[in-house]
């Protein structure tokens, strides 16, 4: 199925070859002097988004194999290998196999739309949760110059998975009727075991945690070429690389630190032009925090993570 995506991806893809520039990212820092607790967690808390179903932060649990297609050669394996060298960094899985399938398709195009109406008419469970056919059509529409799409699905305490959806929200389990009994004139109307889809089978009665855990399945990131005209392929690979490894929130609000999602915000006036030590930061927290938490342990277990890491 995501082979079958990638090549549909690779068919609507026209893109001129000097769409982005050259030039290779800064490395720097980018963080202030001094960053107290209280922005720390603000951070966090406003940095990601949780999923619909289990209103915790998604994050990769198997290893992630990227593919970067509509731009010439040097410049997607650019991308490609900077998405791969960040999650290394961050302690995010990486799946080493050269013939891996892609999970991450990171799309350089001059028709986003057409794009995602091919995606939308063929491979639907692509665009993220929805739960009817007007809410898949506005997931479907482009409106930004780098918009990403994921598909996340919720995990047990024994790694049983099911996409999150709206018709299967959780893995789901089978019990027999157990008030039910055998009689005469019963026939088998009482005997039949109950299908219960939206119940997941293995978790705990914890508020703090209770063994699920939201994980990526699969992301889509279109970039649109005619917008991002004269972009250097450096800040554009870092952004793409952020979006490849976490759900963010708004993208049009400033971020309290620096941070690459910054660049594509109106009216923000400090514009970082490579991934920041705020993003690496937080990406670090994110893939050392305890998955099965509650969000506000997650953002709070996420600020002390960064904190540490940026010796605040």
């Amino acid at each position: 199925m995501v082979r079958a995506l990638v090549l549909s991806v690779l068919l609507m893809i026209s893109v001129p070859a000097a769409a982005v520039e050259t030039a290779a990212p800064d490395e720097s820092a980018n963080a202030p002097p001094a960053t107290t607790t209280a922005v720390l967690e603000l951070f966090a808390k406003s940095f990601a988004t949780p999923t619909r179903l289990s209103g915790k932060i998604a994050r990769w649990d198997s290893g992630i194999c990227p593919i970067t297609v509509g731009q010439p050669p040097q410049f997607t394996s650019f991308v490609t290998k900077r998405v791969k060298d960040v999650a290394a960094t961050v302690g995010a899985p990486v799946n080493a196999s050269t013939a891996c399938a892609p999970n991450i398709e990171i799309v350089f195009t001059t028709t986003p739309q057409a794009l995602l109406d091919n995606v939308r008419r063929h491979q639907a469970e692509f665009l993220g949760y929805a739960e009817s056919s007007a809410q898949k059509d506005s997931l479907a529409t482009v409106t930004r110059p780098i918009q990403a799409w994921y598909t996340t699905e919720t995990k047990d305490m024994h790694g049983m998975g099911t996409i999150d959806g709206a018709t299967h929200r959780m893995v789901g389990t089978t019990l027999s009727c157990f008030t039910c009994s055998r009689c005469p004139f019963c026939g088998t109307m009482n005997a039949q075991e109950l299908d219960l889809p939206d119940v997941t089978s293995a978790v705990s009665g914890s508020f703090i945690n209770n063994g699920a855990r939201s994980t990526f399945f699969h992301v889509i990131i279109v970039v649109d070429a005619n917008r991002l005209a004269g972009y250097q392929i450096g800040p554009l690979a870092d952004y793409v690389t952020m979006l490849s490894l976490a759900q963010l929130n708004s993208l049009d609000a400033c971020q309290p630190l620096p941070s690459i999602v910054n660049m594509l915000a109106p009216g923000c006036g400090e514009k970082a032009s490579d991934i920041t030590r705020n993003d690496l930061a937080y990406l670090s927290g994110l893939y050392k925090m305890t998955p099965d938490k509650s969000l506000l342990f997650q953002q709070s277990e996420i600020a002390t993570r960064m904190k540490e890491t940026l010796g605040r």
